[in-house]
Parts: structure tokens; sequence; C-alpha cells
């Protein structure tokens, strides 16, 4: 394959460059998929959480899906199944001999499910460093007001730091409690204060050049800074995880973030990260007070905005739905997840060229009688 020299610059470069480093991104999708259908579903490569179903589904996999279109013959995909399966049943047999970790959710809707990441993380940390690299943002220590422990994020974190020798200033940090909390009628005000008690010294005598947290989290530490956070060296600020308003996002940007990069993704371990791309001339018409839209790069997952009534009937540009996602990884397949969120569809983007999302929030459910998704700090 003969690869195009970049000459884009800004932004702009990142997902040519992401083409030439990461070839798989440039593998049409529905070869890509066809391709995984014969990686999870061979008893030699795929796991024994996919294997074992093979007979039960109706179809075969290898065989009838002849396209991503066809991945709707797998129908809706059950939480339950995943928060029930043995870590060990989700590894595909074709990394027997590769090291693995376990990661978990954070438990938004409910019991936490597990994933295991074998290549995943490196993908992710590949593709994101490209895209500082574009923003003129790879280098420097980081500070991670982020999950630890189980989670993908503070690992994603530290994935990303150590490919340019950075440090990693991490807090203490269990999403988990809060959202406990919350479910049981309580306030997460105390374990916010904790948090914010963690990164304030941090910021002060470490002075990182890029801080990771969330949404949620960069409301509350901006409204007890003493001072803007450009002063304490923060060159831009990484966030994901929760929603924010366009009203708190105006807060941030006209009296916190002045001379700050900020820049938001979409997401969570299920999925991967959806991409920030700035409104630019040429790019897609966005929903009133939104900055930005996010954009998920196939083949690796595929984001689908649907009418919540019909989660097969994909809407048109500019109307809001609820979020339907396939993630389609060596590591992990997941097809059709209904997620917490909606959103408005926006249409492909000058930097990504493929359809987005804007105007991210919580789903509001009906009487579906699906688990209220409690977002807390993460």
């Amino acid at each position: 394959m003969t690869t195009v020299p970049n000459t884009l610059t800004g932004p702009a470069a990142a997902y040519p460059a992401m083409r030439e480093r990461v070839p798989e991104l440039t593998v049409d999708l529905d070869a890509w998929t066809r391709r995984m259908m014969r990686w999870h579903f061979s008893p030699e490569t795929g796991s024994p959480f996919w294997v074992s179903r093979r007979d039960s589904l109706g179809f075969d996999p290898e065989k009838d899906v002849d396209g991503f279109a066809a991945l709707e013959l797998f129908g809706l995909f059950d939480k339950a199944s995943l928060r029930a399966a043995r870590a060990r049943d989700l590894r595909p047999r074709g990394y027997r001999d590769r090291p693995f970790r376990i990661f978990e959710t954070g438990g938004t809707t409910g019991t936490p499910c597990r994933i295991v990441n074998v290549t995943r993380l490196g993908y992710d940390v590949e593709i994101y460093r490209l895209m500082l690299e574009a923003r003129g943002l790879v280098g420097g220590d980081v500070l991670a007001m982020t999950p630890m422990g189980p989670h993908a994020y503070g690992h994603f974190v530290e994935g990303l730091a150590d490919s340019w020798n950075g440090a990693v200033h991490a807090i203490d940090f269990d999403p988990r409690w809060v959202k406990a909390a919350l479910r049981s009628g309580g306030e997460a005000d105390t374990y916010t204060d904790h948090l914010v008690a963690q990164t304030l010294p941090l910021l002060t005598a470490e002075r990182p050049a890029l801080l990771f947290t969330t949404p949620r989290l960069l409301v509350e530490l901006a409204m007890r800074l003493p001072e803007p956070l450009h002063t304490y060296g923060v060159r831009a600020v990484c966030t994901g995880g929760t929603s924010c308003t366009p009203a708190e996002a105006q807060f941030l940007r006209e009296e916190h973030l002045v001379g700050v990069q900020w820049i938001d993704t979409y997401g969570n371990t299920l999925v991967g990260h959806a991409l920030q791309a700035d409104a630019v001339p040429g790019g897609p018409l966005l929903p009133p007070g939104s900055t930005h839209s996010y954009h998920l790069p196939p083949p690796f997952a595929v984001l689908t905005v649907v009418d919540p009534g019909d989660p097969w009937r994909e809407l048109p540009v500019g109307e809001r739905g609820r979020v339907r996602v396939t993630t389609l990884l060596e590591d992990l397949f997941i097809p059709n997840l209904l997620e917490r969120d909606s959103a408005v569809r926006t249409g492909p983007h000058p930097w990504f060229p493929w359809d987005g999302v804007a105007a991210v929030r919580p789903f509001e459910q009906d009487e579906g009688g699906e688990e209220e998704a409690v977002e807390g700090v993460y």
C-alpha cells in the first residue's frame, strides 16, 4: 500500500496520521466485519464467550454476516451476559500466549461489566497521541484526576504518558463509591471534596502539562481553584466520562480555561474514544450551544443514532435519538449495544470523514425496566 504524505497541519492532520500509523483504520468496514467474524467465532481464535454461543445464534456468523449491516442478525446486545461472564472466557484463544489485563466499567447502569485488554489499549493510546501531536500537545507530565484500579481510563493515561516518557501524578479515585451513595439517596459532595483536595497540591507542586479528568470534576475543580488553570502550567485539559451542559462548558471556557486547550471525548470502556472535532468552515451543522462533535474511528467501532422506539431505524442528520454502538476489535466484539446516552446525529467532519454525534446527554429512561444511569463523577 502506498501512503500519501500528510501535508495538513493542526488538528486536521490527525486522521491522515492515524491512517499511516494504524493501518487497520484503512480497512473497509465490511471487510473488517468479515475478518472479525472469522476471528471471534473460530474455535482456534475466538473467545469461549462467543464460540459457545455460535450454535444457538440461529445463523452462521462466518457465512451469513457478509458486511457490517448484517450484524443486525445478532439483535441487541444484552449487557447481563457480559456481567455474568468469567473474565478468562472473554479472552480470545488467538491471544492465549499473550499477556492480558481485565478492565471494568464504572457501573453507571448497575453491576460493572468486565472486558479483556490485549491490544485495544495500545490502539487507544496511539490514536489519542496522534490527536495530541496534531494539536501540539505531546510531552510533559500528566495529572490524572481519573479512576485507576480496574478502570481503563487510568491505564490509558499511563500508557499515553509512557509514550513520551512523561510522569503520571495520580489520585485515589473510586467512582463506584459516589454512584452507590447517589443510588441510596446520598450526595456526592463529600467525595468530590476528597478528590479535589488531592488534586490541588499536585497542581501547585508538579505543574503538569496535561490534566485528565471528567467534565463534572473539571467544573468542581475550577470552582475551588484560587487561580485559572494556566497559572499552574497546564497547557490542556483532556476530559471524558460524564456529560457537561452548554452553560457549564461556557462557564469553564470563559472563566477558567483561558489560554488552555480543552479536549473532550465521548465514550466509555466498552466503546473507546470518540474524538472531538471542533466547529470549522465546512463542518457539520451543530445543535445550538454545541461547539464540537464527536467521531469514533471505524472500523474499530461505529456509533449510530437511532429512534428510541425503534432501535433499528437510524435517524437523519440533525435529529436527536439514542446512541447504539457496535465494537469490532480482536479483544472485544459487542454488536448493537444500546448506550445510556442520547445525542444528535451530525454529518461527516473535514477532520474525521464519517458521521458523528453532538450534544450528548444521559438518555431519559421510559418504562422499559432498564436500570437508571447514575453518572456521579465518572
